[in-house]
């Protein structure tokens, strides 16, 4: 367990780690929309994947390099020590939009995936652990499996927050429901913490068309053939298909499935002029509220889309672990200040 504070920084170990959406928002230091997002005292000294598209993203944005593995190869016991652990596991059979086949939840292989993240506490017990997970985790099994994996945490040796935050309300130019389980091995930190409470009103919230690429309307490479919009108007009103989006509202959720030459998803498009268009990889990560500056250029555009909408929003999570340091660091933070104001003097 390796913890300290003020001049050095909270070690990190990030399972499931995509292209580094909860890695970029727990280390801050970066900028979006023109608003600077602080450096946080948090540095990531391990961080695995499974998709090396993913992690091909990754490695060109963090000089912490990530490993190309399967979680469950991975020793426990030779995890580097870390204060935090972090895992938005797989969320595909949880997630309300995957009804065909039907939502299997824990019982599907990869709802299965958190018990490796649960495997890595029990051995390393880090002070802290967040992990992340779509709306329909708790409906799951008819709302059985939720507490099974609150349970699984709890008998790791950890007290439990968690709640369902909405990334619009945090300055992300999306209506994205994600769940945090916030787990806290000393009863102090969980007594202390809260989560974030909305800093966007709606009248404030950032909208679509302040990441919408005007030049990508003058592209043909981004709209739709006219067979894919004839096919999807056939069933648009049974099946709910074609979801324009209002330019002046923030986006529906979007998903790893945006590459898709298909008008038949449940993924949010823009319609220009009578035309329907996909949002490009850059504008789906601005949507995501990824900086401008974060490197995707590496991979096909197929594998951007699956990256970005695997993603945790980089500004969501800054906001929860900002909370967290807030929360759980304050008296840590100021005797830091004061430490340095003295050794000025």
């Amino acid at each position: 367990m390796a913890e300290t504070f003020g001049n050095s920084k909270l070690k990190v170990a990030s399972l499931f780690c995509g292209c580094g959406g909860m890695d970029l928002g727990i280390q801050g230091g970066f900028n979006f929309l023109n608003k600077h997002y602080a450096e946080l005292p948090f540095e990531v000294v391990y961080a695995v994947d499974n998709d090396a598209y993913a992690t091909k993203i990754y490695n060109d944005n963090f000089s912490h390099k990530c490993e190309t593995k399967d979680v469950r190869e991975i020793v426990a016991d030779e995890v580097p020590d870390h204060d935090i652990l972090l895992g938005g596991f797989p969320c595909q059979s949880f997630s309300i939009s995957a009804q065909n086949p039907p939502r299997l939840g824990y019982k599907d292989e990869r709802g299965q995936l958190f018990f490796e993240m649960v495997r890595v506490l029990k051995e390393k017990q880090p002070r802290f652990f967040i992990a992340e997970n779509v709306k329909g985790l708790l409906s799951a099994n008819k709302r059985k499996a939720f507490p099974l994996i609150i349970k699984e945490f709890e008998k790791a040796g950890y007290h439990i927050h968690y709640k369902l935050l909405n990334a619009s309300e945090f300055g992300v130019p999306q209506k994205r429901e994600r769940v945090f389980i916030m787990g806290f091995r000393d009863f102090v930190d969980y007594f202390n913490f809260k989560f974030p409470l909305p800093n966007t009103l709606d009248s404030s919230k950032i909208v679509l068309k302040q990441v919408v690429d005007k030049k990508a309307d003058k592209d043909e490479k981004w709209f739709f053939s006219q067979r894919a919009v004839d096919g999807m108007l056939r069933v648009r009103e049974k099946m709910n298909k074609g979801r324009v989006q209002d330019l002046n509202e923030p986006c529906n959720t979007i998903t790893s499935h945006l590459a898709k030459v298909s008008l038949n998803g449940t993924d949010p498009v823009l319609m220009v002029g009578e035309r329907y268009r996909r949002f490009t990889p850059r504008e789906a990560a601005c949507i995501q509220s990824f900086p401008l500056s974060f490197k995707l250029d590496s991979v096909s555009d197929n594998r951007k889309y699956r990256a970005i909408g695997n993603a945790v929003p980089p500004v969501l999570m800054w906001n929860v672990v900002n909370a967290l340091v807030n929360s759980c660091f304050e008296e840590t933070i100021k005797q830091a200040i004061l430490n340095e104001f003295q050794e000025i003097l």
